[in-house]
């Protein structure tokens, strides 16, 4: 049942933050390698959900799986680092010029004044997932060749970036969950910010492991069909993989660069897995990114969901959206197209607001036939061809671990 009462918000901000421009970013999913791919199919409405066909794996579910990347080891000299994950954050660290866009930064400040902040959920557990159904049958031991640290260790995707982009700054793990690579933006601004930093490289990589599809099949989170964000028949999550990197700086390199202008954490620790019956936690962050950014609800133009499509994730936050923005801003998910990549989620949607805000586009939820008719906010199911300035980007983890962040073209 909605609740008719207002949340009270309070925060400690007083002035607006300073802003943070995206001067270049990478994205890989399921969808296609780089981001001129990645758009192409979001205009044309394409989905890469498929039923699954991962090893080992349930067989009744669908997923979002990045094409090939079992014949993409690392680069050699860097082998001990080879799994999955570190597999796909190689690939899209090599896509859209990024690596030389990386140098650059590196020429122009110095590589120990280029930090990395990088987010992940499971990291390379699917190398231990391989290693320990490989025991010795008699004595349980492990091969002799797993290697935790630079495979499973959360920390492992950050020095193996750090390793090949021979970046020297500081560089930090965020495992926070489905909001992990939104809270490196909060955290590369603060460091930007402090003067810990002159650039950032931020990032976000989760690939497709037996933990996470068993693990939300258990929690009975699935969707036996292709997932469909905010639809009355929604019935669960298809889990995707990607990756996806950008470059933060203090000062922007061209007029079409895009900028961080507010971002709002919160943390509601309803439920390990459920998020706050009224969206608290989510109204919150969206809240906070607004006072931080000294903008308006009603000067956000579009407002990029986190939309897992389960049943309760997809109405807390249409309550929580709808608090914050009213019925009239315009809102959709894009898991329905390449599915949720989980600690990738958070950078996904950041890098898809800042190609909406340069392409005056906004997408709609593929999949998504029949909103519920219970949801009150504008959730789009057509695709809009629109002037926009400002993008607000939504992040919720479990354990009610949310993150928002609000971007804006530089006239804005």
């Amino acid at each position: 049942m909605r609740s008719d009462h207002r949340v009270s918000i309070e925060t400690s901000i007083t002035r607006p933050m300073s802003r943070v421009w995206i001067t270049h970013g990478t994205l890989v999913n399921a969808l296609g390698a780089g981001l001129d791919s990645i758009e192409e199919a979001l205009l044309l409405g394409k989905t890469a959900l498929r039923p699954c066909d991962f090893p080992n794996a349930p067989a009744d579910i669908w997923i979002g799986r990045v094409e090939a990347l079992e014949n993409r080891p690392v680069v050699d000299q860097l082998k001990c680092f080879d799994s999955r994950n570190n597999r796909l954050a190689q690939y899209a660290l090599e896509q859209d010029d990024f690596i030389y866009s990386v140098r650059y930064v590196c020429n122009q400040y110095g590589s120990e004044r280029v930090g990395i902040i990088f987010g992940t959920t499971t990291s390379g557990i699917l190398e231990s997932e391989e290693c320990y159904r490989d025991r010795d049958p008699e004595t349980g031991a492990l091969p002799s060749n797993f290697q935790y640290q630079t495979k499973h260790n959360n920390f492992a995707g950050a020095e193996f970036i750090r390793q090949f982009l021979d970046i020297n700054g500081p560089c930090m793990v965020i495992s926070t969950a489905c909001s992990s690579s939104a809270k490196v933006f909060a955290s590369a601004a603060r460091w930007l910010s402090s003067g810990a930093c002159d650039a950032v490289v931020v990032g976000g990589v989760d690939s497709l492991c037996l933990t996470t599809l068993y693990g939300f099949l258990s929690l009975g989170l699935m969707s036996t069909s292709p997932c469909r964000p905010f639809d009355l028949s929604r019935s669960g999550i298809s889990i995707g993989e990607g990756a996806g990197f950008a470059i933060l700086e203090k000062r922007p390199k061209s007029v079409d660069d895009v900028a961080l202008i507010g971002y709002g954490e919160s943390s509601d620790a309803y439920h390990m897995s459920t998020p706050h019956p009224e969206g608290l936690g989510a109204i919150r962050a969206m809240s906070i990114a607004l006072e931080r950014s000294g903008s308006s609800p009603e000067s956000v133009d579009y407002v990029l969901l986190h939309g897992t499509g389960t049943e309760a994730n997809d109405r807390t936050e249409d309550l929580a959206v709808t608090h914050v923005f009213g019925k009239k801003t315009p809102c959709s998910s894009v898991k329905g197209s390449m599915g949720h990549t989980l600690g990738a989620a958070g950078i996904t949607n950041a890098l898809l607001a800042t190609l909406c805000i340069k392409k005056n586009y906004l997408p709609p939820c593929i999949q998504t036939t029949e909103v519920d008719p219970c949801f009150t906010s504008n959730i789009l199911i057509n695709p809009m061809h629109t002037k926009v300035s400002k993008v607000m980007s939504n992040a919720f983890g479990f354990g009610g671990s949310n993150t928002s962040l609000l971007f804006s073209k530089a006239e804005a």
